[in-house]
């Protein structure tokens, strides 16, 4: 594009077409629940200002997608995949929806998600949304995405965008972006805006970066920082963050000296993860790193139900202010709404798995009560006193790493998700950053490594992934094949 020998209506018809051929024919990998019809529109505008005035920044006239639980004020729908927000228009951009478009981005359209962000019921279906339907995994067709942001880690990796949005609660980016194998960046909570964001956990939900590269993953996420007074959390966040450019940390040679904990907490899922693992370990320390193994964390034990508790009881307060924030267009205005509405429209909404966790968070009190507040500091105490922090400072370390989760598990609508666990846990209840990036495959199946931190420091961790990135040259692209085949060398 710099060189003009690429336009954004070229690039933007380029997705447009392809989206077409293998998103909703072909091997109808289903990633993307809704376009925009004002894209092409805007590419051209954009075409226009570059010529006229020059680019805003790297991501002028870059199409690019994002989750269908972030408002945008246009055409477009903002539903979250529930069928009760069928229509349903932001009242006003996302916050960051805002600072993309002042970046110059083109919004091509939204993804699929798993419904509500995966907090809806037991065996739940990654990928799968009342709305959207079944995202399939673009590498093996008959292979999960995970969740929830699974139409974003879908459409990245089949190459329907540039970059994509995802959210996060706990896992949400970095389990896609491991099974679609592509990279994945959950921000500390607080460093983007959730304004606008169809809410899970006031203390844990971020957006984040889903792309195919760290680079592309650092030029995303500084685009969509900026203090918002609006949430709590960015208004008290690192300020000196809110205008970074993280490009600045792509450090080729950032794993030399660099001490890094292997958390062996999350070894021993099955021998093959191990044996990537391994040697994902053998290109830290050939580039530099000094590894601290193990380094293990706190067994989970300890946290109890205390992240599933202060989850219930946020989402009911959030959701609820996010439903009244429609204002009367609203077509359900409660969460009990909702569950009446999932009730009604049985056949649609709840074929599959039902919504016991809806159920339970309706039954929640205030945020004021006395099991939620023991829930949020013994998650934090768990996660950030006991956990990351303590082990961080006891063995003096630069970042932890762990695999993401297993390759991506074959799709079963009856018994829901089955996967092999994850690492996402402790990153996630402690609001802090992990990035998660190809480490290998399995049987031509992704496998991710994650690193993650202390608190703010994402470039840190985007310098030490981009240069494991550079070592290990992992990442694959998709060939759509429709089952696992054990002739794939793994």
């Amino acid at each position: 594009m710099a060189a003009g020998s690429l336009s954004s209506e070229q690039l933007t018809n380029y997705f447009l077409r392809r989206i077409d051929q293998l998103d909703r024919n072909g091997p109808r990998v289903n990633s993307v629940i809704e376009l925009n019809p004002e894209a092409l529109a805007i590419a051209r505008a954009l075409d226009d200002e570059r010529r006229t005035k020059g680019p805003r920044g790297p991501l002028h006239g870059v199409p690019v997608l994002i989750k269908d639980n972030i408002a945008t004020h246009d055409r477009m729908q903002t539903t979250a995949g529930s069928l009760a927000l069928a229509g349903s228009i932001g009242p006003k951009d996302a916050f960051i929806v805002a600072r993309l478009r002042a970046a110059g981005a083109v919004l091509l359209g939204k993804t699929n998600l798993s419904e509500w962000a995966n907090f809806r019921g037991n065996r739940s279906i990654s990928g799968w949304s009342g709305r959207g339907g079944l995202t399939r995994n673009p590498h093996m067709l008959d292979r999960s995405t995970s969740g929830s942001s699974a139409g974003s880690g879908a459409a990245v990796a089949a190459d329907f965008c540039s970059v994509a949005v995802g959210t996060e609660t706990d896992g949400s980016i970095v389990s896609p972006a491991s099974y679609c194998g592509i990279v994945g960046l959950k921000p500390t909570v607080g460093l983007l805006s959730r304004s606008g964001i169809i809410p899970i956990s006031s203390t844990q939900d971020t957006a984040g970066p889903m792309t195919r590269t760290v680079a592309d993953a650092a030029a995303l996420l500084g685009a969509m920082t900026g203090i918002d007074s609006a949430d709590a959390a960015s208004a008290n966040s690192n300020a000196a963050l809110a205008t970074q450019d993280f490009t600045r940390f792509l450090d080729p040679a950032a794993l030399k000296g660099a001490r890094i904990g292997v958390a062996r907490n999350f070894f021993g899922w099955h021998r093959r993860i191990d044996v990537v693992m391994e040697a994902a370990l053998k290109i830290l320390r050939e580039q530099g790193a000094e590894l601290v193994d193990p380094a293990s964390l706190p067994a989970r034990t300890s946290l109890g139900d205390a992240e599933y508790q202060l989850m219930l009881y946020e989402f009911k307060a959030g959701l609820n202010a996010y439903f009244a924030s429609l204002g009367d267009a609203a077509p359900v205005k409660s969460l009990a709404e909702l569950i009446a509405f999932n009730e009604r429209n049985s056949d649609r909404e709840l074929k599959f798995f039902g919504q016991e966790t809806l159920i339970e968070a309706e039954a929640k009190g205030p945020l004021t009560e006395a099991r939620y507040l023991e829930a949020v500091a013994k998650a934090r105490k768990w996660a950030r006193d006991d956990g990351i922090d303590a082990l961080m400072d006891q063995h003096r370390l630069d970042a932890l790493v762990a695999p993401t989760t297993g390759p991506a598990h074959a799709l079963e609508l009856l018994s829901g998700d089955r996967g092999f666990g994850g690492s996402s846990s402790y990153a996630a209840v402690a609001g802090y950053p992990a990035i998660t990036l190809p480490a290998g495959t399995i049987f031509g199946l992704p496998m991710g490594l994650t690193f993650f931190g202390r608190s703010w420091s994402e470039g840190r961790l985007i310098g030490l992934a981009h240069a494991f990135e550079l070592a290990a040259n992992a990442r694959r692209s998709p060939k759509f094949l429709p089952s696992f085949d054990e002739r794939l060398d793994g």
